[in-house]
């Protein structure tokens, strides 16, 4: 198995993941992207030891296409993101742990 700093990557902060975080107390998360939903809420649960994961959903994001100089062609790697549901009364602090 994979440490758990390799699986969950980062936190990501958009405007819908901090209405999920506010409403319904989901957290989203870029992982690696052959991490399976096991793995991912094991990590999740050893990085934040007092929290109690609930779910986890995942999806594959393609990498958009970008123009490199020149007209060259390009793309953005394909990654994938974890949404994760904690117990009610568990809370991360996102900011700390960037």
């Amino acid at each position: 198995m994979r440490d758990a700093y390799q699986i969950v990557k980062h936190p990501l902060i958009t405007e819908k993941s901090t209405i999920l975080r506010e409403d319904e107390n989901k957290y989203t998360f870029r992982v690696h992207k052959s991490a399976n939903k096991i793995e991912i809420k094991q990590a999740i649960e050893a990085i934040f030891p007092d929290i109690k994961v609930l779910a986890v959903n995942t999806l594959s994001v393609r990498g958009k296409p970008k123009r490199i100089r020149n007209n060259r062609r390009g793309r953005k790697s394909d990654w994938k993101k974890a949404i994760v549901t904690l117990r009610p009364d568990d809370t991360i602090d996102i900011y700390e742990t960037l």
